[in-house]
């Protein structure tokens, strides 16, 4: 990703920001133009999440792709927020054993990529278990 696109969407990195319908009171992440649910009936608003959530499924990658093999073994689960959305995330700063289904997590921002040795550094949204 490029510097310019990376600094126009910074906003959204380091806050988990999604919308909420006024009509059906569906919360979304990422953010929705109109509802899929109602169907623009209602106003949609950007929305602050809290970050917190519970594990839905995982899983451990063990064989990485390319890129990843420091990271490996490391967890990819889906978190369902406590505000209502589904997000796909990594599982961060724990052993892959500790993580279940049903473990409450919490997001937290980390490093996602780097540009090169002397590029720009990206950072974004993980999930860490809640102690």
């Amino acid at each position: 990703m490029g510097v310019p696109r990376f600094w126009r969407e910074i906003r959204y990195r380091y806050q988990l920001i999604g919308t909420k319908c006024s009509n059906c009171d569906s919360t979304f992440f990422p953010p929705r133009l109109i509802c899929p649910n109602c169907r623009g009936a209602g106003k949609v608003e950007e929305a602050k999440l809290s970050g917190g959530g519970e594990v839905v499924t995982y899983t451990v990658v063990r064989v990485p792709p390319e890129g990843f093999e420091k990271q490996a073994p490391y967890v990819v689960g889906i978190v369902k927020l406590d505000e209502g959305p589904s997000i796909t995330s990594q599982i961060v700063d724990c052993e892959p054993e500790d993580v279940n289904i049903g473990s409450r997590v919490r997001a937290v921002f980390r490093k996602i990529d780097e540009e090169g040795p002397a590029g720009a550094i990206h950072y974004g949204y993980k999930f860490a278990l809640e102690q």
